[in-house]
């Protein structure tokens, strides 16, 4: 499958949508726009996105057209995992408008903030790093044999072997950081949890199933951090 770049301005239109809905969503719940912690992630995620986007229609346009749905062949037990995941995730920006803008509650302090955009956007970065090299990225996991599925052992993957799921679990902590809410670390942590888990089944079925990843895995020791896990 090969894809044609899209439009600068659908691109835009796209990009815009996206970030109208996550500060509608972030501003709206919390009732109030005197919130610096959420301007300053708005702005960020609006760069990183734009950045990202960009890049890979450079590099990898096919990607964007095949993580728009779910391939033939995904395993049973990743969908329920991956709708428990995007709860997750979807939570942690309510989570923490709830709790920055209607409790008044757990207030985190500025120096946590910018770790948080730290986390943020070195997750992302790595996230399109991945999807740069890797033309497999798709959202489910499945042995994609309509795609001609091989081992990727380049760029991340030269390094870890499951750069997506730690990209996505810094996301998570970064996005709850970020925000200023210690609440909001709860639907991280869950996210974190349940990425984990998909992790190591999805790790399980590629060993069995895909012709060379056991070698692969021989060689790159470590699913998300090196010399650790």
């Amino acid at each position: 499958m090969r894809t044609a770049p899209l439009s600068p301005v659908k691109v835009a239109v796209q990009i815009g949508f996206v970030v109208v809905i996550v500060a509608a969503l972030l501003f709206g719940i919390a009732g109030t726009f005197d919130w610096p912690q959420a301007w300053w992630f708005v702005a960020t995620f609006t760069i990183a996105m734009t950045i990202s986007f960009a890049y890979l229609q450079r590099v990898n346009p096919e990607i964007i057209a095949v993580r728009q749905g779910v391939g033939e062949g995904t395993k049973q037990w990743d969908k329920p995992l991956l709708l428990g995941m995007l709860v997750a995730l979807v939570a942690i920006a309510p989570v923490a408008a709830l709790d920055i803008g209607r409790w008044d509650g757990t207030s985190l302090p500025i120096p946590a903030a910018v770790l948080g955009l730290v986390l943020f956007v070195g997750g992302f970065a790595l996230t399109a790093w991945a999807q740069g090299v890797n033309r497999h990225f798709e959202p489910t996991v499945r042995i994609q044999s309509d795609r001609d599925h091989k081992v990727v052992d380049t760029g991340p993957y030269a390094h870890i072997r499951h750069p997506g799921y730690i990209a996505a679990a810094g996301l998570s902590v970064g996005m709850a950081l970020a925000l200023g809410s210690a609440l909001a670390l709860l639907p991280a942590a869950a996210a974190v949890a349940l990425l984990a888990l998909r992790t190591i089944l999805e790790d399980r079925m590629l060993r069995n199933e895909l012709p060379g990843y056991a070698d692969y895995a021989n060689r790159v020791r470590f699913r998300w951090l090196p010399s650790i896990w």
